[in-house]
């Protein structure tokens, strides 16, 4: 595959990316040399491999599932800067525009 000033540019149009003649250049020198590597992946006999879902046989190690309680809704509220006894009180971010 061949790396041009079309391809480049269409694949910036569809990335909505502007570059100079300077930084097309070097974008076309890059993809070359990843398609180079790509190509010469390919080159690899591979088979008989089977392909990896993963890089490691290692597995997550997650807690256990266990049922506890949680705190009450007085606790979770006695140290909040602003509340009405029920809810967390917060300042105001979206502010309505009259059009």
């Amino acid at each position: 595959m061949e790396v041009n000033d079309a391809l480049v540019e269409n694949l910036a149009n569809l990335a909505r990316l502007q570059f100079n003649e300077g930084e097309k250049e070097i974008i076309k020198n890059d993809l070359q040399r990843m398609i180079h590597f790509v190509d010469k992946l390919n080159e690899l006999d591979t088979t008989g491999v089977a392909p990896l879902l993963h890089m490691s046989d290692n597995e997550n190690v997650l807690r256990e599932d266990r049922v506890q309680g949680s705190i009450s809704r007085e606790e979770a509220v006695r140290n909040a800067p602003d509340t009405d006894g029920v809810f967390f009180k917060v300042p105001k971010v979206i502010r309505k525009t009259e059009v």
